[in-house]
């Protein structure tokens, strides 16, 4: 008994029809002689540099990403250098007093004591209270609006600045109800 050929068993069995070998011969021969020039394997090629363009493309948008995050931490530094030096350049020297100024730290009472003038440029907004590596400074609150644009963490007091009524040369005058502006 000798051995048949797939095509020859499946033409047999009736599952194929001479048509259809034919066809089938005929293609069979086309990949082989494209083998042998070697297109097929071009062919392959082609999806593999699919693939590996699409490969550099997800590395570049990923190292975009990577480069766009080390440029926030740079600049993060650059702002908290700007703080830290505005803040040692403008701070006032606390004179110890034995007025207690309280004050909030992520939801902890923090308590400085200053004297009397200290206290009043508190009050009225003058001056302002800065956290500076775990240390409480005071500044002029013109300096402590700058920082406050900058990272609003680090400024814990910043009153609305009143002026006090008894400085308003105007104070004897009266305002108009019908004045527009």
């Amino acid at each position: 008994m000798a051995a048949k050929s797939l095509q020859e068993q499946l033409l047999g069995v009736g599952l194929v029809d001479k048509k259809k070998v034919k066809k089938l011969k005929a293609e069979s021969l086309q990949l082989k002689q494209k083998v042998k020039k070697g297109k097929v394997a071009a062919a392959g090629d082609d999806g593999r540099q699919e693939e590996l363009k699409r490969q550099r493309e997800e590395k570049v948008e990923k190292d975009r990403a990577l480069n766009m995050e080390r440029q926030k931490l740079v600049e993060q530094k650059a702002v908290q250098g700007q703080i830290r030096q505005m803040i040692e350049q403008n701070r006032v020297r606390k004179q110890d007093g034995d007025i207690a100024y309280h004050f909030t730290d992520n939801k902890k009472v923090k308590q400085l004591y200053i004297s009397q003038s200290m206290h009043d440029d508190l009050s009225r907004g003058r001056l302002a209270i800065v956290k500076l590596d775990q240390q409480y400074e005071i500044i002029p609150e013109p300096v402590a609006v700058k920082i406050n644009e900058r990272d609003s963490s680090c400024v814990l007091v910043c009153n609305n600045r009143v002026e006090s009524v008894d400085d308003d040369p105007y104070a004897d005058f009266q305002i108009p109800d019908d004045l527009m502006w």
